[in-house]
């Protein structure tokens, strides 16, 4: 009989959780169940899951609208009913279409039209009528008084009580964007859409028996299920399970010897044994379909990195898909593949982000758009947008939203509205508020994805599911994360640069190699790190230095210990400490010393959390894996967390812990769990550090030119240029018969690219490099102007810019000229002339043009000075008592230290007040680094970007040094000469 039931996926209009919904109809004895959200089917799953948890019947369908118009309502027969509805949707999402009036002939499907907005032909055999309780009285004046065979009970549910009917109110005018009072009755649902109990349902039909039979007959024909025991990914790559495992053992001794070579008896058996596994499990085209995608990457010249826990795999390494060696590591296969685990593990395979979206194009096209899809993801009421969203419902002005964002505490936020605000806002805390795309999540189906959810299109132009990673994984689907980051593109970029610039061909992907070189060991010992995939920040650049981090498998170390669950926990220290003095701790329990000696006693990998519970606390793998997970927030069963935690603390009472020890591994695990990377995860990231430390080392100017270019560093571009320079490369400005797009070198000369001036035209770039290349270099401003369609504007931009200094002649000449050729007028389109006309020229006195002025130009073109330093645009010329590299001779002293602010980090104490953490660069251009703790940042704050004079006292830790300030300044620029 509940046939339009909506949760709160119908968005901004529903008001019950799926699990709410169904808790309460089990509450009320409702035996059977129909959700029907708003042109969705995210919640199907949970809800079919639910239903079946609470003895209920769960029915599947879709409510269609236009807008706030309704339609009609689908429900599914049974399961290809469901994909109908979803196609049927997803066609709509896809095309950007309005659904039609009236519903579609389908098979497996009924469709309600509610009563009084039946269509005016002949309904089909599947159509019905949906009479609410409120139009019961209607129907005797109606077509249908004495035909009653189409009518069924039809009350829509939104609310569980009428308390809830201003929530709802609230979500429509956030829907609407418009304040509360301005809702129109056609916007939103009435008081009495509410869940009613099956009694008070019934006896509101009870004068039309055949409403109540139609309604049950229906309800009977309809229902929904999904297997949730089984795997939903392709099961076959070549067609045939035997076939796969035949050419996986293929492929696999293929790679082991471009790996190992012929003769290595580890490695080969370890393959086997491998082999087995996935073949037993089901796993081989898992393996294949990623090593497929990988294959074609690598015949495009795509450079990638793989990583996750299936790095752990030998399999995986001889296949191409990673860069670990698990040998060398000692990473154990069976810690993410055993009998007990039923999904393959996750392969994270990163692609430059100049490729990503051609890897996905071939993927959609090899496997069909039917049978993949990217993976959705919920954004959600939370925090500030929730204040933004509900000031806007009350009609606030945006200075009270800001106020009340950014300062809740404020004696003015006391009134009425903000109270109103305040109790609404907890009701919609975590409601879904939009849909959106999964960081790189794709899924491969055996069937079509439409079986189990209806798919959106979003700006990316691919299909992706309504639902989320947790509920695919729920359902069986294991992802493939086809991810981009932009280290892998300045890898690639620096070898293309080197071989253009020096004309070496470069092997990224020799690591061994890298790893066993003196210089980048060096380099690595030293924090000299300043562009390299995940080791440049300022903590890291600090961890590298205090653990005198020289190999490989040091670097796989810090690489996870940096992760913030550690530095909260206290652990990184006390790691740095245990490594520095083997001997002067003591393990917590022997189970520690057995299980994590290779550390020193501290958790450090995900492994680790796993092996702690396990021979700790005695959970078995599995229970572990799943305790990991959701405190890493990849797992969303809270009963489920909760039951393995009490596992795990009545198995620790068994073993006779103390509870003080057991609290402090517990404490451990769950500041470190959240935050960890697998051993796998950490050495994958250690690769990529090592091929960018390995350019940066043997060739630092095309290195920091392909860093430039890639436009993703912890840092800002001027930090890049700075080490370009300090690399012993001369920057130039951008020239218009040398500069390209992007930023190029050639010997020790690099050019910025056009890319970097401020409000200069992409079209206007475009047609400069394009006409340099038809006609060769410009001769001169007239030249250009005649070749080039340009406006004053942008012609002046450039002019600035220093791009025709290869004319000899200042800017403020060039700038005469310009006035002169263009006439003065705004824009001026031109064309190429036949016969060049010499032109008569005139001598204009001397302008003058100061360093000064040219470097302020360029701080407001480009976003920082190139002609000159910030550094020497100071009104003074102290440069400090100590630069960077003098500081660990003076720990202990007070010292005045003069550098240019680069990065910030705030951190809140446990007092929680804030302090921070500073890095600049000296007027050498070395990094050093300082801590503002709070008294002192309260009286001596940051002020933005600048150069900064700096007194406190030198300290040191493991050898890192830094300074904790006590007085701080920003230092006074020369005054700007052209205004």
């Amino acid at each position: 009989m509940y046939l339009n039931c909506h949760s709160y996926y119908s968005l901004r209009y529903g008001t019950m959780a799926v699990e709410t919904l169904v808790e309460e109809a089990a509450r009320m004895g409702i035996d059977s169940l129909a959700l029907t959200d708003i042109n969705n089917s995210t919640g199907m799953v949970d809800f079919a899951r639910c239903c079946n948890a609470q003895g209920i019947h769960p029915i599947a369908g879709i409510e269609f609208r236009n807008g706030d118009t309704y339609l009609y309502t689908g429900i599914a027969r049974n399961g290809n009913g469901f994909r109908e509805l979803n196609e049927f949707l997803s066609y709509h999402n896809e095309a950007k279409l309005p659904f039609p009036a009236t519903a579609p002939p389908m098979r497996d499907t009924w469709f309600i039209y509610r009563f009084g907005q039946v269509p005016d032909r002949r309904l089909r055999d599947n159509e019905l009528i949906g009479v609410p309780p409120s139009g019961l009285n209607r129907i005797l004046s109606s077509p249908w008084r004495d035909d009653h065979s189409r009518l069924v009970i039809f009350h829509p549910v939104v609310m569980r009580h009428r308390a809830d009917h201003a929530l709802h109110l609230h979500l429509r005018a956030i829907d609407h964007n418009i304040v509360l009072g301005k809702l129109k009755p056609g916007m939103a649902a009435g008081l009495t859409d509410v869940l009613l109990s099956p009694d008070l349902l019934r006896c509101a039909y009870e004068d039309f028996p055949q409403i109540i039979r139609n309604t049950e007959h229906l309800v009977a024909d309809c229902g929904i299920s999904f297997d949730f025991s089984t795997v939903k990914n392709k099961r076959t790559y070549t067609g045939s399970r035997s076939d796969d495992r035949i050419l996986l053992e293929k492929l696999a001794m293929e790679g082991m010897v471009y790996r190992y070579g012929k003769n290595n008896a580890e490695a080969l058996r370890r393959i086997r044994h491998e082999l087995q596994v996935i073949d037993n499990l089901g796993f081989s085209s898992y393996f294949l379909i990623t090593w497929d995608v990988i294959r074609y990457s690598l015949s495009r010249g795509f450079y990638h990195v793989g990583r996750g826990s299936g790095a752990n795999s030998i399999v995986a390494y001889c296949l191409r898909i990673t860069d670990v060696d698990p040998i060398d590591l000692d990473l154990y296969f069976e810690r993410f593949i055993n009998p007990k685990r039923s999904s393959p593990p996750d392969f994270d395979i990163d692609f430059s982000w100049k490729e990503r979206d051609e890897v996905l194009d071939y993927i959609f096209k090899r496997y069909g758009r039917r049978h993949t899809a990217l993976i959705g993801t919920m954004s959600t009421f939370r925090d500030r947008s929730i204040f933004r969203e509900l000031g806007k419902v009350y009609g606030l002005p945006k200075e009270e939203i800001d106020l009340l964002v950014k300062h809740p505490d404020d004696q003015m936020n006391d009134n009425h509205i903000i109270q109103k605000i305040y109790k609404l806002g907890n009701q919609l805390v975590d409601f879904p508020n939009l849909r959106s795309i999964h960081a790189g999540g794709v899924l491969v189906s055996e069937e079509p994805i439409t079986c189990y959810t209806a798919l959106d299109m979003p700006p990316k132009g691919l299909p992706t599911t309504q639902w989320d990673m947790y509920v695919a994984e729920s359902i069986g689907y294991e992802k493939l994360d086809i991810l981009s980051q932009r280290g892998i593109g300045h890898i690639k970029e620096a070898a293309e640069t080197i071989r253009y610039n020096r004309d070496i061909d470069v092997d990224v992907h020799r690591v061994d190699l890298f790893k066993k070189d003196e210089k980048v060991l060096e380099h690595l010992r030293e924090g000299e790190t300043n562009g390299c995939f995940y080791i440049e920040s300022p903590a890291m650049r600090g961890l590298l230095k205090k653990l005198r981090c020289s190999d490989y498998k040091s670097l796989v170390a810090a690489s996870s210990i940096i992760r913030p669950g550690v530095a909260k926990s206290g652990m990184m220290r006390e790691y740095i400490h245990r490594f520095h003095h083997p001997g002067d701790f003591e393990y917590l329990h022997p189970v520690m010393e057995a299980q994590l000696s290779e550390t020193y006693g501290v958790m450090v990998y995900q492994e680790d959390v796993i092996k702690v519970c396990h021979h700790f606390a005695g959970l078995d793998l599995a229970d572990a894996d799943v305790l990991r997970r959701a405190m890493s927030g990849k797992f969303r069963s809270r009963k489920e967390f909760d039951r393995i935690a009490d596992k795990f603390f009545s198995n620790c009472r068994e073993k006779g812990y103390p509870d003080s020890l057991t609290n402090e591994v517990w404490r451990q695990i769950s500041s470190f769990a959240g935050y960890s990377f697998s051993k796998a995860h950490s050495a994958s990231f250690a690769v990529e550090s090592f091929q960018s430390l390995y350019l940066k080392t043997w060739f630092p100017l095309e290195f920091q030119v392909a860093v430039i270019n890639n436009f993703g560093g912890y840092y800002r571009t001027w930090v890049y240029v700075n080490e370009a320079k300090r690399k012993g490369g001369t920057i130039h400005m951008p020239c218009i018969n040398r500069s390209n797009l992007h930023t190029s070198i050639s010997g020790t000369d690099i050019f910025l690219g056009f890319v970097h001036i401020q409000h200069l035209e992409s079209g206007l770039t475009r047609r400069v490099i394009a006409e340099r290349a038809r006609g060769g270099a410009f001769a001169g401003l007239e030249d250009f102007i005649s070749r080039v369609p340009i406006g004053h504007e942008q012609l002046v931009i450039l002019l600035r810019c220093d791009a025709f200094r290869f004319t000899g002649k200042s800017k403020k000449a060039l700038l005469w000229d310009a006035q002169v050729i263009l006439g003065h007028t705004k824009k001026q389109e031109t064309s190429g002339t036949i016969f060049p006309v010499q032109k008569k020229e005139f001598v204009l006195p001397e302008l003058e043009q100061s360093e000064i002025e040219n470097t302020y130009d360029e701080i407001e073109l480009l976003g920082f000075p190139v002609t000159m330093t910030m550094f020497d645009m100071l009104k003074t010329s102290f440069r400090g008592e100590i630069m960077a590299g003098e500081m660990l001779p003076h720990v202990g002293r007070k010292k005045r230290m003069l550098g240019q602010l680069v990065t910030t980090k705030n951190v809140r104490t446990v007092k929680g007040e804030w302090m921070q953490f500073g890095t600049f660069l000296d007027a050498t251009g070395e990094f050093f680094d300082v801590v503002n703790f709070p008294n002192a940042l309260k009286r001596y704050p940051y002020k933005g970007t600048g150069i900064y004079i700096l007194l406190g006292e030198i300290t040191e830790e493991m050898g890192f040094p830094s300074m904790t300030v006590e007085k701080m300044e920003k230092m006074p620029l020369q005054p700007d000469p052209r205004y």
